[in-house]
């Protein structure tokens, strides 16, 4: 892994370090919290900012057949780095392997290889440089610009608040919509968030009209405090229309305390969805949808300990002609925001790029995106797979590019790894004649994934480079 990983072709290597090495940082989707930001937390040890969270490497020492007690458990962050440096060095392929090494080096200056033997060595050194690292220096120091948080509607957003008030800290994190607990009409805990909202927005919530009326008065709030961006977690993309004395005998019916069929859930998450696209097209936000995962699989570990600790998978349910009645339904009345489309299954991405080659037009440029390689897919073979798809199917050249989707203030070294695969595959097509070699053009079309597009795209308040 040196200067020139994953870089084969000179043309590739020009590419990036001249070019995509020298763009900033724009993270519009992640999942870092804001008041760690806030607090400019800081970390006792490499264990706590690199295994407190992550999934991913969970996902990687349960396959190792480690105990749970040094993954998620009680045992000693020392114990818990060990095993996972010991996990590692049977990684071979596998992103985790690139991820570490490279934060290694960007963050801590290691240049070796951890695994068993060195994991006292690595533990040593990383725990020394974190003494002078924090949340905001990490930031800093990865050259990010904006970051987009995730947030629920009725959160107060007073960590935001906090951040925007220091100003010696001039990177932009704004909160992005994430409505889902608002729309999850089918799970038990449903009325109470609904209870909550209404205390939060004081309004009384006793119907799907005042549940909106909510919902737009959370949304001011929100747009009052820079947010542009939302986002939405979906099985799949579904279209189940009904009129609006439906939905409404839906809602009251679960108001009440009464059940509701598969295909009543779908109606009223067609009607909330179709709500939220009119909304956003109205504020010119953009409408993030992730979808294709079927969560917390492993029902005995979500007992134990819960969602969200790597218990996930791919679905492969995601018809893709309800995807396209959905945008349709709000192309029929001008009310199509921007929207970007991320599905975890890769069977679907010559799909996306086909259905959004349907809603392309004049005042927006590559207004509804393909979304990069996501969670399952942010690897070498995902990301080629995702930007090549792009490429065969519409406008590369619009492409917004990486986003972190992460927990971790170490994750900005993936915006690296998507650079570094990105001018791989265009240097390539170079040298393969397969493009001209100009690079005046070459650059625009570099610094533009990278960093300028999704600048323009999102309507930012950063200059483009």
């Amino acid at each position: 892994m040196d200067k020139d990983f994953l870089l084969s072709t000179e043309t590739a290597k020009t590419l990036f370090h001249d070019f995509a090495a020298k763009m900033p940082i724009l993270d519009y989707h992640c999942h870092i919290n804001p008041e760690d930001i806030a607090k400019d937390k800081k970390f006792e040890n490499i264990a706590q900012i690199w295994l407190g969270g992550d999934h991913y490497k969970w996902r990687l020492m349960r396959a190792n057949g480690i105990e749970e007690k040094f993954i998620t458990g009680n045992a000693p962050d020392r114990e818990k780095f060990q095993k996972w440096a010991e996990t590692l060095e049977l990684a071979i392929g596998n992103p985790l392997y690139h991820w570490s090494h490279l934060e290694l080096q960007r963050y801590f200056g290691y240049e070796g290889v951890l695994n068993g033997d060195t994991a006292e060595k690595v533990w040593m050194l990383c725990n020394a440089k974190l003494q002078h690292l924090s949340a905001k220096t990490l930031i800093r120091e990865s050259n990010v610009k904006l970051i987009c948080t995730t947030d629920d509607p009725a959160d107060t957003l007073q960590w935001h608040e906090c951040i925007a008030q220091d100003k010696s800290f001039a990177t932009q994190v704004l909160p992005t919509w994430r409505p889902d607990k608002a729309m999850n009409i089918e799970k038990p805990n449903y009325l109470s968030y609904i209870d909550t909202l209404a205390k939060t927005t004081n309004v009384e919530i006793n119907s799907f009209k005042t549940l909106k009326d909510a919902l737009k008065h959370r949304l001011d709030f929100f747009a009052n405090h820079g947010c542009m961006v939302s986002d939405h977690g979906l099985e799949y993309l579904m279209y189940k229309p009904a009129s609006e004395a439906e939905i409404e005998e839906i809602f009251s019916r679960k108001f009440s305390g009464g059940t509701l069929n598969k295909e009543e859930e779908l109606k009223f998450k067609t009607a909330f969805m179709v709500f939220m696209g009119r909304e956003y097209h109205n504020r010119n936000w953009t409408m993030q949808i992730h979808y294709g995962c079927k969560r917390d699989n492993n029902t005995t570990m979500f007992d134990k300990i819960g969602p969200d600790t790597g218990f996930d998978a791919i679905n492969n349910f995601t018809p893709s002609s309800e995807a396209a009645d959905f945008l349709n339904a709000l192309n029929l009345k001008d009310e199509l925001p921007k929207i970007i489309l991320y599905s975890l299954n890769p069977g679907d991405n010559v799909i996306i790029g086909t259905i959004i080659g349907c809603f392309q037009q004049a005042g927006a440029i590559g207004k509804i995106q393909h979304g990069s390689a996501w969670w399952f897919n942010d690897h070498k073979a995902g990301m080629t797979e995702q930007i090549t798809s792009l490429a065969n199917q519409g406008l590369l050249g619009n492409f917004i590019g990486m986003l972190t989707d992460s927990r971790s203030f170490l994750s900005y070294t993936r915006h690296e790894y998507f650079r570094r695969i990105l001018c791989e595959i265009i240097g390539t097509w170079v040298e393969n004649g397969e493009y001209p070699s100009d690079m005046a053009v070459l650059k625009k079309l570099i610094e533009g994934i990278s960093y300028n597009n999704a600048v323009r795209y999102f309507s930012f308040k950063l200059e483009m480079l």
